[in-house]
């Protein structure tokens, strides 16, 4: 008798476990809606108006407010500053509820590991809800900066281009050509970001510069305003004539191409977005699943694709695993990188 009633107890307390699994999923996402409805959450984007990093934050900004629970509204905030670190530290200060979202140069995270006393950022200790596309990057010159090939292009003196700060995208990329491609460039730093040396080209102050592929103004390419020299992508890129030489190929020497691999990997992680990891874990699954939802949506991709925004997402999950993995990078690469980005 007392084995009977001990099971079914025991059954009874398995039933409730059970039905407890099927009704909290429900009462989770009705507590995140009360949570959401009617906040303001701020989307800070750490790059100037009008480059890469704002055009793609101010598109996931439209949609992935509509697949939140509540309906909130977001606010895009742009905060520029030391390469978009200010953005990143900025996020200390910040509500840790999940009201905050971060999108920044992800070539902070490379810069993290070689100058770990410049940028005082660990990116591991953050969340990301992920990844909107890769970052495919071009280097490319006006058209009164005329050449045939890349070997000639490679053996000009006194070609300049324009920088912004230590650990964006551009200066490493600059960074690159000069120091395992061997190109004698000349640098002129002070830039806010791409939109003002986009301008600055258009005046003639500067002969070239690097940027993302989809950031290119319309026509540039294709009406010959500007020539590609280089690209950072094995694949095909549209819009970017296939003559253009891929920079790893240009690698012969397998140490050098390590060192490179390392320095554009923030290509692969491209178009980041992140919270803090203080977030509550059931409200990053939230955060998460709307940037999910976003990424699929199909306006979202209709639009992306209007505006030439390149669309290859990756979930969170797995950003956080792909930046573990770039910190156990051999200490070895890390100092050869450490030198180029420095120089």
């Amino acid at each position: 008798m007392w084995i009977r009633l001990v099971a079914s107890a025991a059954a009874l307390e398995l039933v409730g476990l059970l039905a407890w699994s099927l009704v909290s999923p429900s009462r989770a996402s009705a507590e995140e809606s009360l949570f959401f409805a009617g906040k303001t959450m701020r989307l800070v984007v750490g790059m100037p108006p009008g480059g890469g990093v704002d055009i793609y934050a101010r598109l996931v900004q439209r949609y992935i407010e509509q697949h939140l629970p509540g309906k909130p509204s977001i606010v895009a905030q742009n905060m520029p500053g030391a390469g978009s670190l200010r953005a990143v530290q900025s996020l200390a200060a910040s509500p840790d509820d999940g009201t905050v979202i971060l999108t920044f140069s992800s070539s902070l995270v490379t810069e993290s590991i070689i100058s770990p006393e410049r940028v005082k950022a660990d990116f591991r200790t953050f969340s990301f809800l992920g990844n909107v596309a890769e970052d495919s990057r071009v280097c490319f010159v006006r058209a009164a900066i005329a050449f045939k090939n890349w070997p000639e292009f490679a053996q000009r003196e006194g070609v300049v281009f324009g920088g912004t700060a230590a650990g964006t995208s551009g200066n490493l990329d600059v960074a690159i050509l000069r120091n395992l491609l061997g190109v004698k460039l000349k640098l002129v730093q002070g830039y806010a970001g791409s939109a003002d040396k986009r301008l600055a080209l258009e005046k003639g102050e500067i002969d070239g510069d690097c940027a993302g592929a989809t950031s290119l103004p319309d026509g540039w390419v294709k009406t010959g305003k500007v020539s590609v020299v280089i690209k950072h992508s094995a694949s095909a890129m549209p819009g970017i004539p296939p003559t253009v030489p891929y920079a790893g190929a240009l690698l012969k020497d397998p140490a050098d191409r390590r060192v490179y691999d390392f320095l554009v990997t923030p290509q692969l992680f491209g178009r980041l977005f992140l919270v803090s990891a203080k977030v509550p874990p059931e409200r990053l699954a939230t955060l998460r699943k709307a940037f999910d939802a976003a990424m699929a949506d199909p306006a979202f991709r209709a639009e992306a694709a209007k505006l030439g925004l390149a669309v290859s997402p990756t979930p969170g999950a797995e950003v956080d695993k792909n930046i573990s993995a770039l910190y156990a990078t051999p200490p070895k690469i890390i100092a050869r990188a450490m030198a180029i980005a420095r120089e």
